[in-house]
């Protein structure tokens, strides 16, 4: 294996699903005491989300609830409790370039702009044949970092 062009930096975010924002709103704003900085309605990714934060600056984490537009439309969203887990990256195209290079499965989409407004992909969670390395279950999203989270956590 080559050596790495790029380097993940920390825990970016993790997204939880439910049927109801407003059970995960009770116990993740109202008694852990998250805030909500903004919210996320997509039909394409079949997606309400309300985006929280814990912690600040480049240690702050993105907690992401979720409930589907439509329970009985893909992706589920709310099927899997636990349904990604997000990582910094400080290049995300070299990473994407290298890991594809070396058998990880990416998920359908590639990178593109997601909810917070950073460039994401994900990487698929179970490999294939032709990419035989994937999440073994998990939905991992990679995250570019903006150049103060790179510094900060470089």
């Amino acid at each position: 294996m080559s050596t790495k062009p790029f380097r993940i930096l920390g825990i970016q975010q993790i997204a939880i699903g439910g049927p109801s924002k407003e059970k995960l709103r009770s116990l993740w704003v109202d008694m852990l005491g998250l805030t909500v900085k903004s919210t996320f309605v997509s039909e394409r990714e079949n997606v309400d989300e309300d985006i929280c934060a814990l912690g600040s600056g480049a240690h702050a984490v993105e907690v992401d609830l979720m409930q589907p537009l439509d329970p009985d439309k893909k992706p589920a969203v709310h099927a899997t409790p636990l349904n990604h887990v997000g990582l910094w990256v400080d290049d995300l195209p070299k990473a994407v370039e290298w890991m594809t290079a070396n058998g990880v499965r990416f998920a359908p989409g590639g990178i593109r702009k997601g909810a917070a407004g950073h460039d994401i992909c994900f990487i698929h969670p179970k490999g294939n044949d032709e990419f035989p390395v994937g999440g073994e279950g998990v939905l991992i999203e990679l995250v570019q970092a903006p150049p103060e989270v790179v510094t900060a956590l470089g």
